[in-house]
């Protein structure tokens, strides 16, 4: 009998072992990830050519949703994803707030070779497109409606037009033009959300309730609002 209870302790002191030092790995992925947000956004605000309608977008926005790196390689069938950050605006308290932890992925098909690694910034519009983010999981273009943003000549006048909950701004490196984000899954990273605040907690209670805070995310809100001038 003590051999077994020896065992089953043994047994539960290695678990712990080991959720804590999962623990501990998701808490330095999600410091890494604010970091390399803020360095993405401050990649599209130098953007000659994204840099001044990205920020005539993030002025209205009531979140914004940053992925760092999502990356896509396929042949004959295509595959995507990424990890991001979002921040959320609050008008009554006229702050940005966060961040939560989010992933992205698609798939598709079809007669594609090639592969790229994009910066992708996601551009909250109105209240549903901020609602269809706190949830769960959400497919753009279903549960909220996604625009790519212009670029070019004019284009910073023509997001004045835009009506689209989401709209999507992303840098791109390899051999496709570009990316589409029609139809993928954005989803909650909890593990990142929890490690990060020491708790367990949703996106609604970092983004909307403000329950918690965590100081290292203090220079990715600063850029950001910076950018929005508020």
């Amino acid at each position: 009998m003590r051999q077994v209870v020896s065992a089953v302790l043994a047994a539960a002191i290695l678990c712990w072992g080991f959720s804590g030092l999962a623990a501990a790995d998701d808490a330095q992925d999600a410091r890494q990830l604010v970091d390399k947000a803020r360095f993405s956004f401050e990649n599209f605000m130098a953007d000659k050519d994204l840099g001044p309608t990205v920020r005539s977008l993030v002025k209205r926005a009531k979140g914004v949703l940053i992925y760092p790196q999502i990356l896509k390689g396929a042949f004959i069938f295509g595959a995507s994803g990424g990890s991001g950050v979002m921040l959320a605006y609050d008008g009554k308290a006229g702050k940005w707030g966060g961040p939560a932890f989010y992933t992205i992925g698609e798939a598709s098909f079809g007669l594609q070779i090639g592969g790229e690694a994009s910066e992708v910034i996601l551009v909250a519009l109105t209240d549903r497109g901020v609602a269809s983010l706190l949830s769960t999981s959400a497919k753009l273009g279903a549960d909220a409606s996604i625009a790519v943003g212009p670029v070019g000549v004019g284009a910073e006048a023509a997001t004045a037009n835009l009506s689209a909950d989401l709209v999507s701004y992303s840098r791109s490196k390899g051999l496709f033009a570009g990316i589409s984000l029609e139809g993928a899954v954005v989803a909650v990273r909890s593990g990142l959300n929890n490690a990060y605040y020491g708790k367990e907690v949703t996106p609604t209670a970092i983004l909307v309730q403000r329950e918690v805070t965590n100081p290292q995310a203090a220079g990715l809100i600063g850029t950001v609002s910076k950018a929005a001038g508020k």
